[in-house]
């Protein structure tokens, strides 16, 4: 079971950026697929993006403004989140799978999670 452990997360002003960093355990981390979600109280878990052999996607809410890497050599992904908005404030999670091409967006794609990271954008 692959595990992650999520950093980066914190208080910013709407407009700003962050940079969310997820660190994997394994040593096939290239074959891994990696996705963002994040959660609010009350609402299911939401799909942010993605990146696998196939790819990066992204939901409609964050397209243009987030983007999603990884450094295989790191065994790290990243989500950087630019122009941030009030609605972008929730918990986010780094998920994983080594099926190198599950995309979501449902959560139930991904099998390994992180403890989550506080994003909060004031307005």
């Amino acid at each position: 079971q692959v595990q992650v452990i999520e950093s980066g997360g914190g208080l910013v002003q709407a407009g700003g950026s962050l940079r969310l960093s997820c660190v994997a355990s394994g040593r096939t981390f290239r074959n891994y697929s990696m996705a963002w979600f994040r959660q609010t109280p009350g609402k299911e878990r939401e799909f942010v993006a993605v990146v696998n052999w196939a790819g990066k996607r992204y939901a409609d809410s964050v397209q243009g403004r987030f983007t999603i890497s990884r450094d295989n050599g790191k065994n790290t992904l990243y989500l950087q989140m630019d122009s941030l908005k009030p609605e972008d404030t929730a918990v986010y999670y780094c998920a994983a799978d080594n099926n190198p091409y599950k995309s979501g967006p449902q959560s139930s794609d991904f099998r390994s999670w992180g403890q989550g990271t506080q994003v909060t954008v004031s307005s």
